[in-house]
């Protein structure tokens, strides 16, 4: 009797140990984890650019894992937060990249730039200049290409997610302000810089279009004259669908 109950004790215990071994486990890899509850009131991220949305995460079948910015060329692109810069060089696909580790355990990926002002190693503060916006790689437009990672990038993207759950929420043709942070899921309001100050940048709004009711992409095609599939490939619509008040970039 007494080994029978030996035998109980021990079995109890030894379930016991592999019960406490597996929930330690499974703490360690939540802790490794970054928690997204609430980041937005936590990080204070700030938009990395001035510029209107031309597209959002998930698109193109789901394969589309940032965001894309819309601007002039050259515009200042900003560390969305503090980081160490992990990785600063030119890819076939991404153009001009650079990527920031932030102390959140975030990654984020800032591409399709004209210039590079910094490089690998270097720790950068939020809001500093870290490039400038133009289409090098495989880029249609200008623009910027903005992604966010949990814990690292990695080449099939396994740890991408919605830059926007950081950023804020927003649509395509909505303008952002570069320097601004996103409230929750409030979509920021038209900025100042839209409001041209001097003749270059008069110039350069006249490539801008505020899709107005009634207008169809045939038909700014025909004021602007530019073909529908330009219109659409610049601004990666993947459909004919616009709204009043979006702006299209008409180059």
């Amino acid at each position: 009797m007494r080994d029978y109950i030996k035998r109980v004790l021990i079995a109890l215990i030894m379930a016991l140990c592999v019960s406490l071994l597996f929930l330690g486990g499974k703490h360690s890899e939540a802790a490794s984890m970054p928690d997204t509850k609430g980041m937005k009131g936590e990080t204070h991220w700030i938009w990395p650019s001035d510029g209107v949305i031309s597209d959002t995460y998930g698109t193109r079948h789901g394969k589309h894992k940032g965001i894309d910015i819309a601007g002039k060329s050259n515009t200042a692109i900003l560390a969305v937060d503090n980081g160490i810069v992990v990785k600063s060089y030119f890819s076939n696909t991404y153009g001009n990249v650079v990527f920031i580790k932030h102390p959140s355990n975030f990654v984020t990926v800032y591409a399709h730039l004209n210039k590079r002002t910094v490089a690998e190693g270097q720790t950068v503060k939020q809001g500093d200049v870290i490039g400038r916006m133009g289409r090098t790689g495989q880029a249609t437009g200008t623009h910027l290409h903005f992604e966010t990672h949990q814990i690292e990038w990695r080449y099939d993207k396994k740890y991408a997610m919605d830059p926007e759950k950081l950023l804020g929420g927003t649509s395509v043709g909505e303008a952002v302000e570069g320097g601004v942070a996103g409230i929750v899921n409030e979509v920021l309001e038209a900025s100042s810089h839209f409001h041209p100050q001097n003749v270059d940048e008069t110039k350069e709004l006249k490539n801008q279009y505020t899709v107005k009711k009634g207008d169809t992409l045939y038909s700014i095609s025909k004021k602007k004259n530019i073909s529908v599939t330009r219109i659409k490939e610049i601004n990666h619509l993947p459909t004919d669908l616009i709204k009043p008040k979006q702006i299209l970039i008409v180059q």
